[in-house]
């Protein structure tokens, strides 16, 4: 069995892509100023991974049930991350 990758061609608002075929603004991990309800770290990862903002908040949430630092996580993105 054997796995091919296919790069898949997201554009964004602004129309350009870069020659893999992903756009520059989907690439970058940042904090965006119009989709945020706390600080805009889920919203960026969600737009990394190319997930939705909210099934990356649920998973937030779903993790802080377990033990480890995922809070402590959040706050050093929060402070890392660039905003848009």
């Amino acid at each position: 069995m054997t796995f091919t990758f296919v790069p898949l061609n997201v554009v964004a608002a602004h129309g350009r892509t870069t020659t893999e075929g992903v756009s520059d603004l989907a690439r970058r991990l940042a904090r965006p100023r119009d989709d945020r309800w706390i600080a805009g770290v889920c919203s960026g990862l969600a737009r990394r991974f190319g997930t939705s903002p909210n099934i990356m908040r649920l998973i937030f949430v779903v993790s802080c049930l377990l033990p480890g630092p995922q809070f402590l996580i959040y706050i050093i993105l929060w402070a890392l991350l660039p905003n848009e």
